[in-house]
């Protein structure tokens, strides 16, 4: 019979990997918009868009290691990213810059509502170190979010 403390980190368990695809989906669409963003603010954008995304996946080992620590089982595959992520999919590579930006603005404040679905699961779990780490990754999406507003703005 599971305890209440072996759902907690089974819910935990599934909030990360939550975040987690949506992390590998940000990704890879701040990649996609990164090599294909064009016009006279090329360069600019080219570079943040680049930063941004090393951002991203710079953090999915953490987030992949938290689930392990909590005896889960993490994503395997392009299609257990897609089937777990939150982040909608942009095939287009002709959008203009202000659609990539507020596109990406969107899904960082998507984003930010898993990060937070993800401590509210850690602080039910007793996790400690998970709920500490995710206040790193919301401050890290709150600022590209900002970014992005601004450039919009």
């Amino acid at each position: 019979m599971a305890t209440s403390g072996d759902n907690s980190k089974k819910a935990l368990a599934e909030a990360l990997n939550g975040v987690l695809a949506d992390h590998f989906a940000l990704y890879l669409k701040t990649k996609n918009f990164h090599w294909h963003v064009k016009g006279n603010r090329f360069h600019d954008l080219h570079l943040l868009f680049d930063a941004q995304a090393a951002q991203i996946i710079g953090v999915t080992d953490l987030i992949a290691e938290r689930v392990r620590k909590n005896g889960g089982d993490t994503l395997t595959s392009i299609g257990s990213i897609a089937q777990h992520s939150s982040i909608a999919d942009q095939d287009s590579t002709s959008l203009d810059a202000d659609a990539m930006v507020k596109e990406l603005a969107e899904d960082n404040r998507k984003l930010i509502e898993g990060i937070r679905e993800a401590k509210k699961a850690a602080g039910d779990a007793g996790d400690n170190a998970t709920d500490g780490l995710t206040d790193d990754w919301t401050d890290q999406a709150e600022e590209r979010a900002w970014f992005l507003e601004s450039i919009a703005a």
